[in-house]
């Protein structure tokens, strides 16, 4: 019988300050996984989190929520792109797919992707990262991380 377990990683967040070193785990158990699925309550911290990533992979630009714009692109500084969504104001899987979301998600460069239950049929299969964000005792993040290879 063949071990079907996901490669599974959690880390527990006491404090804004070790916020960046976490987005540095995760990128590092995320290896050549570029895109990634958000998960985690209103307020929980996802936009937080992606600014830490951000600041890891060498972003200079404002890391903002994309909740208005739907899509925030950044640029590193060796000049690649990085793709930022925001799915919560969404109200048809339609929206995204007017936006060219397929052609972002197919580009081979990052995507993050929150609130992605709004387009359940639009993510991929396999080859992207699950991030979990949630609240845990006085006011700490548990990050939940599932690899689908």
């Amino acid at each position: 019988m063949v071990n079907s377990a996901l490669p599974q990683l959690k880390i527990e967040i006491c404090g804004l300050e070790e916020l960046e070193s976490a987005a540095s785990e995760v990128i590092k158990f995320a290896g050549d996984l570029k895109f990634w699925i958000l998960d985690g309550d209103m307020g929980a911290g996802k936009t937080t989190f992606i600014k830490a990533v951000c600041k890891c992979l060498g972003v200079t630009d404002n890391v903002t929520s994309p909740t208005y714009s739907i899509i925030n692109e950044y640029e590193t500084e060796g000049g690649e792109p990085i793709y930022h969504f925001d799915f919560y104001r969404m109200k048809e899987e339609s929206e995204a797919l007017d936006i060219g979301v397929d052609e972002y998600f197919d580009s081979g460069k990052y995507c993050f992707v929150e609130w992605p239950s709004k387009i359940p049929t639009l993510l991929p299969d396999s080859h992207f990262l699950k991030v979990s964000i949630s609240l845990t005792r006085n006011d700490n993040r548990l990050i939940e991380l599932n690899r689908h290879d």
